[in-house]
């Protein structure tokens, strides 16, 4: 069932991108916000995931005591990249990048404007930075391409 839910969701956020496309003018990436909330369980359910792996490192007692703080910080993790994907302008291309299943250009540049903003950095601090070095520095696993 999880699968076939999967799927769906898949096929309805493809619908959504492709009704967009057809609908809203490039210079309006606000209109794609309501598509970016209907994806935010999963990227929540996906940085509880990550959180998860990169601090419990796979020892369970470790992992069950994390759940909650990683529960937590996913929220506002989420929140943040739905907020910041939208203010950059970037929503179509991030979504895209979101179906696809990897994270490209325009996904690196909203990562590094909410790193920056959930540090009270400017925006932009992070921009020349390898998106390697960030995670190098908070220990986290490269992403799945």
């Amino acid at each position: 069932m999880a699968m076939g839910q999967s799927l769906r969701g898949s096929t309805l956020a493809s619908g959504l991108v492709l009704l967009s496309l057809a609908l809203a003018p490039p210079a309006r990436a606000s209109l794609l916000r309501p598509l970016l909330m209907l994806m935010r369980p999963q990227l929540e359910q996906r940085l509880n995931q990550l959180c998860l792996r990169s601090l419990a490192g796979g020892v369970a007692s470790l992992e069950t005591s994390l759940q909650r703080p990683c529960q937590q910080l996913a929220g506002p993790a989420s929140t943040c990249l739905i907020n910041e994907t939208d203010a950059s302008g970037r929503s179509l291309g991030v979504i895209s990048e979101l179906i696809a299943g990897r994270i490209g250009d325009d996904s690196e540049v909203v990562i590094k404007r909410c790193v920056a903003k959930l540090l009270n950095l400017p925006p932009e601090t992070l921009q020349e930075l390898p998106l390697k070095d960030l995670q190098r520095r908070f220990g986290l696993p490269a992403p799945s391409s």
